[in-house]
C-alpha cells in the first residue's frame, strides 16, 4: 500500500510514523503525481516541533515535508499544463513525505528538466526559490560587494552562485570545515565566531554594500557594524527586533517561472547544489536528526522504494 509520513503530537524525528494508506486519486483541477524523492528543509523541524506550525497551516495529525519532485499519474478535469508522464518538481506544504501526493496545477509545481535528477530537482524547491528571490531583491551589480551568511547552506551556496553572476564581489560565511567549498563557489570564506567583524573587514577591506541573511540576528549586526545601509539587509532568518528592521524577501516572492530558470541553471551545470545524504522514505527520521545536527552542506534527500 502507498505509506504516508504523519505525526499525532509535536515533538522531534521521533514522533514521525510512516503510515500505509489508500492511494489518492486526482479530482477536476488537480493532479497525482508518484513521489521520486523529497527534499528536506530546517523548516520541516520547526513545523512539526511546533514553533512553526501555525504559519505553515499544520494540525496534526498531518504530514510532513514539502519539497518533491516525481511523475505525474493522473490528471484531473481541466488541467492543461501537465499531462501523465510529465516529470516535475514542486512543493506541497505538509504532502511531501509520501510514496504519492495530490496537489494543483496553480500550485508551485514545474516541469522537469530531463537532464536534472530527480534527487536535485527534489533539492531545489524552497532553496532555488528563496535564493534566487533574495538576490533579485538586491539589485546586485559588479560595483557590489556583499555579505553572505551560512554560505554553505541550501539557500546561501545558491544565493552566492546567483550574486557571483551579477558580477557582484562575495563573502561567505561558514563553518572551517566548509570553506573550501565556500572559495569553490566563487566566494571569499570567513568563518564564524569571536572577530567575526575584524575578518569581515579583513576579508573586503574596500567594504560592503549589501548582505543577504540566512543564519540570525548575529550576521545582522555584523553587516551595521560593517556599515551596510539597512535597506540593502534582506533576512530569511530573522524576524521581530532582532531584524533591525532589515527586509525579508525569500521564497513566497518567487514564481514559478523563477523556479523553472533556477532548475533550467542547475540541470546546465551553471548551478551547484550538493546532495549531502539520501535516505529511504522509512528512514526519513533518521534524516531529519542529521538534519538537526546541523552543518549539512547542501541538502539532505529521501527517496520512497
Amino acid at each position: 500500500m502507498p505509506r504516508f509520513l504523519s505525526y499525532s503530537e509535536f515533538g522531534g524525528p521521533e514522533v514521525l510514523t510512516l503510515l500505509s494508506v489508500d492511494k489518492p486519486t486526482a479530482g477536476p483541477g488537480e493532479i497525482l503525481v508518484r513521489v521520486r524523492a523529497i527534499g528536506l528543509n530546517p523548516v520541516d523541524v520547526k513545523i512539526f516541533r511546533g514553533p512553526a506550525a501555525e504559519t505553515y497551516g499544520a494540525k496534526p495529525p498531518t504530514g510532513v515535508a514539502n519539497d518533491f519532485s516525481g511523475v505525474v499519474e493522473q490528471v484531473g478535469e481541466g488541467v492543461t499544463r501537465f499531462a501523465v508522464g510529465d516529470e516535475v518538481l514542486g512543493g506541497a506544504r505538509n504532502l511531501a513525505m509520501a510514496d504519492f501526493l495530490v496537489t494543483t496545477e496553480n500550485a508551485t509545481l514545474v516541469h522537469k528538466p530531463t537532464n536534472l535528477s530527480f534527487e536535485q530537482a527534489a533539492a531545489l524547491p524552497v532553496v532555488g526559490r528563496t535564493a534566487w528571490a533574495t538576490v533579485e531583491s538586491l539589485s546586485l551589480t559588479d560595483a557590489d560587494t556583499v555579505l553572505v551568511s551560512a554560505a554553505a547552506g541550501g539557500v546561501g551556496g545558491l544565493a552566492v552562485q546567483l550574486a557571483k553572476r551579477t558580477g557582484a564581489t562575495v563573502v561567505g560565511t561558514a563553518s572551517e570545515s566548509n570553506h573550501d567549498y565556500v572559495r569553490s563557489l566563487g566566494a571569499i570564506p570567513v568563518a564564524y565566531g569571536d572577530g567575526l567583524v575584524e575578518r569581515l573587514r579583513d576579508a573586503a577591506p574596500r567594504g560592503y554594500t549589501a548582505a543577504l541573511d540566512n543564519h540570525g540576528p548575529d550576521s545582522i549586526d555584523a553587516a551595521l557594524e560593517l556599515g551596510i545601509p539597512i535597506e540593502r539587509i534582506n533576512t530569511i532568518a530573522v524576524r521581530g527586533p532582532a531584524d533591525r528592521g532589515a527586509a525579508h524577501v525569500g521564497g513566497a516572492q518567487a514564481t514559478n517561472d523563477d523556479l523553472t530558470l533556477v532548475a533550467d541553471l542547475l540541470a546546465k551545470g551553471e548551478l551547484e547544489l550538493p546532495i549531502s545524504g539520501i535516505y529511504p522514505l522509512e528512514r526519513a527520521a533518521e534524516a531529519y536528526e542529521e538534519l538537526e545536527r546541523g552543518h549539512v552542506r547542501g541538502k539532505l534527500i529521501v527517496v520512497p522504494n
